[in-house]
């Protein structure tokens, strides 16, 4: 399957969320969705713990690596080592809006200077090349501050495609740099869905990911309905991994059903925790929305909660959690 297919449907990168463990977790309840890592800096890929930083279990494809910054030079180099790690896509982040990034002026502020990703991806297009590498593709807001996102965001599309990429996903909402913090700029500037709907429809050439405040499976089938490339699932995905991720093989890949059930991930995951050299808190925190609004939800929470981060926690935790739900009462 190409990895546009597979980008129908994807979980955002999400900084100190989407983790290896959390991907090997989601893998589990979907097959076929498109996974990214959490950004990662160039500098670091170029300088840090590669192994650390860009290592994934095989089982995680098919995964996107993010990439942060705004030096072309250092951005190829980035992409040339990555490829060495086997990513089925690499992707430039234009969309976080978080002080550290600010200060490294990449993420968010870079939709002000389009002319300078449009630099950026035309190294890593050709880095990628060059090592037989994947896709090059850019996340962006629709505009920051006092940008007009009718005007920032077509400009930005039309200069950065003209460099060589035709996969976008776009978080429909403006970034505030100043004023609020990154968990506000999720949540706070308004959708504008409409605006993205009307850029796709004049660049029909294009892959365009719709992203932000998409909650359920049902409001990301109605925008695929809607004539959009793909949806991109952030914040949903992580919180409610059961209720998101289970029907989306079959409800939008068209593939069967599986037989299995949340106790099976339960299962799945505490061999996994077996396997890797990594203590159990690591795992079990991506794990805690699991059962949500399920019977039993609020024992398991509390129950990897309180025992994860105990000196002897180790792959039974996440079985023990499993059983606590057994033995209270159904409503609980």
């Amino acid at each position: 399957m190409l990895i546009t297919e597979n980008a129908r449907f994807s979980v955002a990168p999400m900084m100190d969320w989407t983790d290896r463990h959390c991907r090997f977790f989601h893998r589990l309840l979907t097959r076929h969705a498109l996974l990214y890592t959490e950004m990662v800096t160039a500098p670091a890929v170029i300088h840090g713990d590669r192994r650390r930083l860009l290592g994934f279990s095989p089982q995680e494809h098919p995964v996107a690596l993010q990439l942060g910054g705004s030096d072309p030079v250092q951005l190829a180099e980035a992409v040339r080592i990555a490829c060495d790690f086997g990513y089925d896509e690499i992707n430039l982040n234009v969309g976080c809006p978080s002080d550290r990034v600010q200060n490294g002026a990449f993420g968010a502020c870079l939709m002000r200077e389009p002319e300078r990703v449009a630099e950026c991806v035309s190294a890593m297009i050709a880095a990628s090349r060059a090592a037989g590498g994947p896709e090059i593709t850019v996340k962006c807001r629709i505009g920051v501050d006092e940008q007009e996102p009718s005007v920032a965001l077509r400009d930005f599309l039309r200069i950065v495609s003209a460099a060589g990429v035709s996969r976008f996903a776009i978080h429909a909402r403006k970034a505030w740099l100043q004023g609020l913090s990154p968990k506000e700029n999720r949540t706070v500037p308004p959708l504008d869905y409409a605006l993205v709907q009307a850029v796709r429809a004049e660049n029909p050439t294009l892959h365009l990911s719709l992203n932000g405040g998409i909650e359920t499976l049902d409001a990301a089938i109605r925008h695929l309905d809607e004539g959009f490339e793909g949806v991109m699932v952030g914040r949903a995905a992580y919180q409610e991994p059961w209720a998101t991720l289970c029907d989306v093989d079959e409800r939008i890949f068209g593939t069967a059903l599986r037989d299995t059930c949340e106790r099976d991930i339960v299962q799945a995951m505490a061999d996994y925790a077996g396997q890797v050299e990594a203590p159990v808190k690591s795992i079990g925190r991506h794990m805690l929305g699991l059962f949500a609004g399920q019977p039993g939800a609020k024992i398991w929470r509390r129950y990897l909660s309180e025992h994860m981060y105990l000196p002897d926690a180790g792959p039974h935790t996440l079985i023990d959690a499993m059983r606590a739900m057994d033995r209270v009462p159904a409503h609980v």
